[in-house]
């Protein structure tokens, strides 16, 4: 069997588990059973093709025979395969840890016979949108993990629940209308969606009316991302979620939007002229995001908050758009997936066992429950930046790619990430001063059945923790992985003869070299 037929397997076995698990619904252990099977199948095919494409290049599918220009065509490079194996690691774990607990407090209310369906269906749509060769099939993905999301918002129906999803639907909707509307222009201004097509094609383009198609992209993806000001959604939307819920979305599916603009300002609008836009909106995410999540009391707002913060860091990368620069992004994302997802799991373990994430009424969870300390205590530092953990090596990286650079823009993103990262620091002492040291309130001390933590659950964080470490661990190998990838997605030339056949680069006006300039390399 041909190693690209593989590229099918991330999107057709969560949808093939989701048609099972449905079929199935009465029996919640055998849906249980087959949604870590197919989650588990989908790590290892993952892991196989990532190992192809670091020793042997980009791997296309063409689905169908159909030539790229007509068909559907996926694509995986080192990018897109980074991003497969950590969400396909991070959505195992969090499945696991919802199995042990009910994914809604009010569980007779709860449809729990949708909840694995639909779980799988948000896997499909994730792996679509990092699998897609054409910005119609992102826009694709991006549907498909979305009305997965309503539902799983809105598991219990609670009034809270749904007053949250409302507005997430709304914002939703209107991101989705607007990159739809820039899809169609793309099209009439080029004849064709395909990434590949569309890197040659848009370089012919006035600079004017192309400045125009990347504002209305960029704008799409940035509401999807969470990039401030388009961030107001998210905090009030997450919190209301149960733990696995929220964990996945905080970890993913912004991130997905982070994945798409790295596509848009590497790939079709190399050396882009809204760079300054883009640190602008790095910093102020960066500084209004910390400062938002030092003035809440509940431990899922301050997370939600230091959410949108931390994407600043990835928009500072992909803003100075150096080798250096976008290989710590890209290590970054890889990082903030995890410890992201692994916070939010880690406070659902605070909710279960102390009743409440509301930071006033918490209190002495480091005596009466340690191992619930340690597993918070980990990935709070590592998202603090405490060196030397995956998030200290990621900032390194950028904050030496920004001295590197060396413009006023730059050196204010630099102080910037440094203050931020201090702020979180802070943020996070704030939570286990009130959440772990401080005298704890009755109801936490009462050790009876309703405040156990399951032991599951307890794994199934361990396990994220301990992926997180192993970023730190294998830091070295894998930043030089990111830098590959840095260079590869700045050339833009391995993607287009991948996709296009060997030469169809030389088509190409424009790449990026190291130090983030753009090179005409007409004829």
């Amino acid at each position: 069997m041909s190693i690209e037929l593989l590229l099918a397997l991330p999107v057709m076995l969560p949808l093939a588990g989701a048609a099972v698990t449905l079929i199935v619904r009465r029996y919640t252990r055998v849906q249980l059973g087959l949604t870590i099977a197919t989650l588990s199948a989908v790590l290892l095919v993952s892991a196989i093709l990532a190992v192809h494409v670091a020793e042997h290049g980009a791997l296309v599918l063409q689905i169908g025979a159909w030539t790229p220009q007509l068909g559907i065509v996926l694509v995986l490079d080192q990018l897109s395969a980074l991003m497969l194996v950590v969400s396909s690691v991070v959505t195992l774990a969090v499945l696991i840890y919802s199995s042990a607990q009910a994914v809604s407090e009010n569980s007779e209310r709860t449809p729990v016979a949708i909840y694995h369906p639909t779980y799988l269906v948000l896997v499909a749509g994730v792996s679509i949108a990092f699998l897609a060769g054409d910005l119609f099939n992102l826009y694709v993905g991006f549907e498909v993990l979305l009305s997965a999301s309503y539902v799983l918002l809105t598991l219990g129906g609670s009034a809270s629940r749904i007053r949250a999803a409302t507005t997430y639907v709304i914002v939703s909707l209107l991101s989705s209308l607007l990159f739809l509307g820039g899809i169609a222009a793309v099209y009439a201004a080029t004849g064709t969606v395909n990434l590949a097509e569309l890197a040659v094609r848009l370089d012919q383009i006035e600079p004017g009316p192309r400045l125009g198609l990347e504002l209305i992209l960029l704008v799409a993806f940035a509401i999807k991302a969470a990039i401030f000001p388009l961030s107001a959604w998210l905090p009030d939307s997450y919190p209301t979620a149960p733990a696995p819920v929220t964990a996945v979305f905080a970890g993913l599916l912004t991130k997905v939007g982070i994945y798409a603009i790295i596509r848009l300002e590497t790939l079709l609008f190399p050396a882009s002229q809204l760079t300054d836009l883009l640190l602008a909106a790095a910093g102020l995410s960066l500084v209004i995001g910390i400062l938002g999540a030092l003035a809440q009391t509940d431990l899922k707002r301050v997370l939600s908050f230091t959410l949108v913060s931390h994407m600043g860091y990835m928009l500072f990368g992909i803003g100075l758009s150096t080798r250096v620069a976008m290989g710590a992004t890209i290590y970054y994302v890889a990082h903030h997936i995890t410890v992201q997802s692994t916070l939010f799991l880690g406070a659902g373990l605070i909710e279960q066992r102390g009743g409440t994430t509301n930071l006033a009424r918490l209190g002495g969870l480091a005596k009466v429950a340690p191992w619930i300390a340690v597993l918070f205590f980990i990935p709070a530092m590592n998202l603090a930046g405490i060196p030397p953990l995956s998030g200290f090596i990621g900032k390194v990286g950028l904050i030496e790619g920004g001295i590197a650079v060396g413009s006023p823009a730059a050196w204010i993103l630099v102080v910037a990430s440094v203050l931020t990262s201090l702020l979180t620091l802070y943020a996070i002492a704030k939570i286990w001063n009130r959440a772990f040291w401080q005298k704890a309130p009755e109801q936490v001390l009462r050790d009876d059945e309703t405040r156990k933590v399951s032991r599951l659950m307890l794994g199934a964080t361990g396990a994220l923790v301990a992926f997180s470490l192993l970023l730190t661990v294998f830091a070295g190998p894998l930043m030089s992985y990111t830098d590959d990838s840095a260079v590869s997605i700045l050339a833009r030339s391995p993607y287009v003869d991948a996709v296009l056949g060997d030469g169809a680069a030389e088509q190409l006006r424009y790449r990026i070299d190291e130090a983030g300039q753009k090179v005409e390399d007409v004829g």
